[in-house]
């Protein structure tokens, strides 16, 4: 059953034409997204049902494989992409509206530019925000990505990095999948080793930042730098 089928009052894209795209509930927008249904259910019943398997939550239905979207009878593996594609092109929206040279001067403002980075992954993934002297944004880069406990940095990669950009000043951050914000001994450890050896190039470590889903950890703001 396509969507033409439904009623001319529940058709998504004829709501979206006639009241606008903030008309439209999440179902709605993901029923477009699909475009149809199966044989037994409109594509805005399987968006129901789709959404309602995760909460209602975007952020959930973004950590599905497109195996596991398959599992639900009528979305095959173009839809399936096409959902995990639509919900890609909003987190790189979202992370193109970081200001360009964006100057960070507390965690907040690092945890901005890295949350959308690090935040609907199920392993860890280790980033670094490349400063010049003033605090001023040259680089954000993925180092490293690794398993569902850990994601081990290269130290000589990560500094390499800083060296090529000119950068005074690094901020580190990686991810917990578990949704942990307490620091693993490797945390601390790495944390040091990277601390000592910015201060043998005269590049200073500002921050190291642990992330889940929604909240983050701040070795500066809790006095472990």
């Amino acid at each position: 059953m396509t969507i033409k089928f439904l009623a001319k009052d529940d058709r998504p894209r004829e709501k979206f034409l006639r009241n606008g795209k903030n008309s439209l509930s999440d179902s709605e927008l993901l029923a477009i997204i699909m475009g149809s249904g199966s044989r037994d259910e409109s594509a805005l019943e399987l968006a129901r049902k789709i959404l309602a398997s995760v909460d209602n939550s975007w952020h959930q239905l973004s950590l599905l494989s497109n195996k596991e979207l398959m599992k639900f009878k009528g979305v095959g593996e173009v839809k399936a992409v096409s959902i995990i594609a639509a919900l890609e092109i909003g987190k790189r929206r979202i992370t193109q509206e970081i200001p360009d040279k964006a100057v960070i001067s507390n965690s907040d403002e690092a945890y901005v530019i890295l949350k959308n980075q690090l935040t609907d992954l199920r392993t860890e993934e280790f980033w670094a925000i490349f400063l010049n002297q003033r605090n001023k944004v040259i680089q954000v880069s993925q180092l490293t990505q690794g398993g569902i406990s850990q994601s081990i940095v290269d130290v000589r990669v990560l500094f390499k990095t800083a060296l090529d950009h000119l950068s005074t000043g690094i901020i580190i951050a990686h991810n917990h999948p578990s949704g942990s914000l307490k620091p693993s001994k490797e945390d601390i450890n790495i944390t040091k080793k990277i601390k000592e050896a910015g201060q043998t190039l005269s590049i200073q470590l500002l921050d190291h930042i642990i992330i889940t889903q929604d909240k983050y950890f701040s070795f500066s703001d809790e006095g472990l730098l």
